[in-house]
């Protein structure tokens, strides 16, 4: 991966259909994230992604959801996202997603997909997955993850999927809660931590984890950032301006329109870079194999 060629990393796109046309969620689910991001295109296949980043000269970490102990969908199988990304290495930073609910079959998938696959982070989906990310059940997982030097993505917030379903779609708002996290970084203080989106509406609880966790970073997908809060654009040109990372959330928010809406935001010019390439370059280890 040539980065210096590179515009942007986005660490934050979603491979939503397997190659077998299979969804990684629910019909209804899905029809409710699609209203709710008034998203188009909603299942673009793992060569489709690279093809669409590859065009913008950007490269992406692609992962999946694996909530299928709380959803009974299967996700888009990891090892799926590993061969798009050796078939589209200047493109493709391939993460995986195991649902803490697996146990220790989970442990052994950690160590296989980052050996045999070089799967380089874990997304966790707390709300989709019906767990808190302190839940000691998790944690012979991060201790895997963090063996392995792998990085642990944690959606934070709230969701747009089984927004507007009834019963918001039987999730549950309160897994989101990214003070749960700040557990899970005192204890594996060698894991690097990606709290996923702004955080509303909990957004002050993390920056104060960001701030407070030297190994925890903040990702800016899943809104648009014309609709940041404001302590959110502020802590990323001051204090967090080396922790904060560029996300979109594509298929569900485009690159193309969260950068048009990014620079438009008051930040000092020496921390675009940052934001948008530099900190996840370092992050990823990227930085040191150009």
């Amino acid at each position: 991966m040539n980065v210096d060629g590179l515009v942007a990393i986005d660490v934050h796109t979603h491979a939503e259909v397997s190659s077998r046309g299979q969804a990684s969620l629910s019909d209804e689910l899905d029809a409710a994230a699609g209203t709710y991001f008034k998203a188009a295109h909603r299942r673009p296949t793992l060569p489709e992604i690279a093809a669409h980043y590859r065009e913008r000269s950007m490269a992406c970490v692609v992962f999946t959801v694996d909530a299928e102990a709380a959803t009974g969908t299967p996700a888009v199988p990891n090892e799926e996202v590993a061969e798009a990304a050796r078939q589209n290495p200047d493109v493709i930073i391939p993460f995986a997603s195991i649902d803490p609910h697996k146990g220790r079959a989970g442990v052994r998938q950690v160590r296989r997909l980052v050996d045999e696959f070089g799967i380089r982070g874990f997304k966790f989906h707390p709300v989709l997955q019906a767990f808190r990310p302190n839940d000691r059940s998790a944690y012979p997982l991060y201790e895997a993850i963090e063996e392995a030097g792998a990085v642990a993505v944690f959606h934070t917030g709230q969701t747009g999927i089984g927004a507007g379903a009834p019963g918001g779609g039987g999730i549950r708002l309160k897994y989101g809660n990214p003070m749960d996290v700040d557990d899970v970084a005192a204890d594996f203080p060698g894991m690097p931590i990606v709290l996923a989106h702004p955080s509303f509406p909990w957004q002050d609880e993390a920056l104060a984890v960001a701030t407070h966790k030297p190994q925890v970073h903040i990702d800016l997908s899943g809104w648009s950032p014309k609709y940041f809060p404001p302590q959110l654009v502020r802590y990323a040109d001051s204090l967090l301006q080396d922790k904060v990372l560029f996300g979109s959330d594509y298929p569900l928010i485009s690159p193309d329109r969260w950068l048009a809406d990014f620079a438009a935001l008051p930040l000092k010019d020496e921390v675009r870079p940052k934001i948008l390439k530099e900190n996840a370059a370092r992050l990823l280890g990227l930085d040191r194999h150009q």
